[in-house]
This record gives structure tokens, sequence and C-alpha cells, in this order.
């Protein structure tokens, strides 16, 4: 019996228990369009699983090596330019990379720390629900913005919400630390990260890699060598 329950788990990928209330909602939702009529209640039960699905939260396999950046979100490396960190992580006025991965309403949308180290700021900022993909909305849109500092370095990371999503989640706190892929956060419903790393970090992507968050190493704050060039085709 333990065996098959092992195999069982091993199967389904756990939930995280932010989803609880909204697959409630999605089954009594299902329940009652299959009692109005049945073929609403198929469309229900799609509902639902896709409710399930977007709410996943996988295991996942990390790189501990000191310096590394690992992706903090699932989805698509859609921007890497150079920018000064928006004034709320309190960090210096001055250029930083930019790494900015866009998550669909397919990805997982838990967080993970880019980082091992401690968290120095945390100020959320109500805005609107621009594109997510759009630059501007990294000034613009409602966002929870995080300093974590690291081995003497301080790197800021930017949940912003998106044209769907209508919810930042956060479970931490100013003074918690966090390991390298620890969860730290949600944002429901399709949205962007900004991570922000200094310039002599290597960075390690390439526009259009699919990152995976906690596995995907984004950037390498103790390389000498220099930026890497990629090619998407």
């Amino acid at each position: 019996m333990t065996d098959i329950l092992e195999s069982m788990r091993r199967i389904f990928v756990p939930i995280h228990k932010e989803g609880y209330p909204f697959i409630l909602i999605a089954l009594f939702a299902t329940i009652v369009l299959a009692w109005l009529w049945s073929p609403l209640g198929w469309i229900g039960t799609i509902l639902t699983v896709w409710v399930c699905y977007f709410f996943r939260d996988p295991p996942r396999v990390t790189p501990i090596r000191e310096g590394l950046v690992v992706s903090p979100a699932d989805g698509r490396v859609n921007l890497i330019t150079t920018a000064v960190p928006p004034a709320e992580l309190d960090l210096p006025p001055e250029p930083m990379t930019r790494i900015s991965v866009f998550m669909n309403v397919f990805d997982c949308h838990v967080n993970r720390s880019p980082v091992t180290g401690r968290i120095a700021q945390i100020l959320y900022t109500p805005g609107l629900f621009l594109n997510a993909e759009l630059d501007k909305a990294s000034e613009d849109n409602e966002r929870n913005a995080l300093v974590i500092e690291t081995a003497g370095t301080k790197i800021g990371v930017v949940q912003i919400a998106g044209l769907v999503a209508r919810r930042i989640v956060s479970f931490v706190k100013i003074g918690d630390h966090l390991s390298t892929g620890e969860r730290f956060g949600l944002i429901r419903f399709g949205s962007r990260l900004d991570i922000f790393v200094p310039l002599d970090a290597q960075v390690l992507v390439g526009l259009g890699q699919t990152a995976v968050a906690g596995e995907t190493v984004l950037a390498d704050l103790t390389a000498n060598e220099p930026a890497r060039q990629y090619r998407v085709g």
C-alpha cells in the first residue's frame, strides 16, 4: 500500500495551498453548470483542471554553487538590458543588468529565490495592470519589490502583475533568510519578474530562452569571463 501511495505521489504534481480556494470555487461552479446543462459541466471540468494545473508546485533541483543566480520564475526570458533599478528597491541609482522573465497563464507561478541570502527590503506598490511584456510595466504596474543581500552583494527581484494578474502573494518578510530555490511568493494568472544584478555579473541566458524557476541559471556573480553571446533559433 505504501508503494502504491508513493507511486501516486510521484505521478501527480503537488498543488500549492494558495490554489485550494480557487479549485473549490471551480468545482462548485462545475457542479452548478452540470446541473443547469450537462455540456456546461464539461466546460467547468476543463476549467477546474486548468486551475489545478495553474497552481501546481513541482519539486525542483536547484544548483547550489555560490555566486549563481537562478531564475525566480518559470517563463520566457523576454528582456536583457541595462537599467537603473526602481527607486523602491533603495539600491544605488546606478545602472544594473536587468533580466526579465515573462510568465503566461500556462506557466507555473510559484516564485523562488534566485540566490541564498537575507531579505533586506520589501515594498509593495499599487499600480496598473498593463501587459506585463511591455517595458513600461516595470514602472506602471502593480508590483512587489525585494532586495536580497548575498555574499556582500545586493540584487533586486520585482514581481510585476500583468494584464490578467490581480494578486501578488508574498510568503516572506524583511529579515528572513532564503536558500536558493526556496519559495518566496506567487502571482496569480500571468505576470513578469525582473531580476537586477551587478553589471559585472556574467549573464548566462539568451533572449527567448525558456527559464525554469529554481533551476535555470540566469547569471554568475563571481565569473571573470566575458559575457557569452547566445543565438535563439
